[in-house]
């Protein structure tokens, strides 16, 4: 239905059709209504029904449409609560490391071997990986050996504890790792302390 055209000696019959979004049209008379429109009730000249359709189509949004915004109107959504800005930033990799203690293990290549680790001691640098981050999160660090302990190691063994510590910087924040490692598994606990705070074991 072409509205545009001219209207040039054009002496048909029209007749006004709505659908039932409210949307109204207009269409010669003596074709049949196309299916989902229905009659408005109007006929007569081209001009006479487009005049028609200005006056009553008012409101060209769908029926289904304008229930939507009255009924959103009326009943508008709550708004969500105010939001902590603290509580809503994720806490950083150093924050997350920082509270408690967290699963470790010793980080070696080509094998996680207790020979390799005690080389690594001996060169005063180590690896260790906190297991529980998402992908892990494996760090090294030079070995402060004055607050480390390896009284309650045998390396020989395997078996016994050490204690390790070191400084390095993480996502630009200067913090200490602790470490407990557990010679036989080669794994322990852990966390990260920001430089500058309290450093207790």
């Amino acid at each position: 239905m072409n509205w545009n055209d001219p209207d040039r000696q054009d002496n048909t019959t029209y007749k006004v059709v709505v659908n039932h979004e409210e949307q109204y049209s207009i269409s010669p008379e003596y074709i049949a209504t196309p299916a989902g429109w229905h009659d408005a009730g109007k006929t007569g000249s081209k001009a006479e029904c487009l005049a028609y359709v200005n006056e009553v189509w008012t409101d060209m949004r769908p029926l289904s449409l304008r229930k939507k915004m009255e009924e959103f109107a009326k009943n508008p959504p709550s708004p969500p609560p105010p939001m902590d800005a603290k509580a809503a930033r994720e806490k950083s990799l150093v924050e997350q490391l920082g509270e408690g203690d967290h699963a470790v293990e010793v980080s070696l290549r080509p094998e996680k071997t207790l020979k390799l680790f005690k080389e690594a001691i001996d060169r005063h640098y180590i690896h260790v990986k906190f297991t529980q981050t998402k992908g892990g999160t494996e760090i090294g660090f030079r070995l402060d050996r004055a607050n480390s302990d390896f009284s309650n190691a045998n390396f020989k063994a395997g078996t016994g504890k050490v204690h390790v510590e070191g400084n390095l910087t993480l996502d630009y924040v200067k913090v200490k790792c602790l470490a407990d490692i557990d010679l036989g598994m080669l794994s322990g606990t852990g966390r990260l302390v920001k430089i500058g705070l309290n450093q207790a074991r």
